[in-house]
């Protein structure tokens, strides 16, 4: 289940405390995404990433209505709770990938 956020508080730096429709609540630290690169390279710009706001219709955070990330995925880091399965199996095949990105395989553990 997909919980809008409704309401978010800047906490300096790159911290952000959302709030979400269930009354669950946490602070999600943004600075990881700084190394992200790409569309992230904006949040370099502290003033940028000051202008978040809420899309109240899809429930989620956005910058500039050009750049939002996913409700799970905030809703995950602010509260703890685990990432939807969907999620899950696609974080892991993305850490697997690039696990194996530079074209070689893991060398295979021995069983203990």
């Amino acid at each position: 289940m997909t919980h809008d956020i409704i309401d978010a508080v800047y906490k300096g730096d790159y911290l952000i405390e959302l709030i979400f429709d269930d009354g669950k609540r946490g602070i999600v630290d943004f600075s990881k995404y700084l190394k992200r690169g790409g569309v992230f390279r904006k949040f370099k710009s502290i003033e940028y990433f000051r202008s978040f706001q809420i899309n109240r219709e899809l429930g989620v955070l956005t910058w500039s209505d050009e750049l939002d990330i996913a409700p799970e995925t905030l809703y995950a880091e602010a509260t703890g709770a685990r990432l939807p399965s969907w999620m899950e199996k696609k974080e892991n095949i993305k850490s697997n990938h690039r696990l194996h990105s530079n074209g070689q395989v893991p060398a295979a553990s021995s069983p203990r």
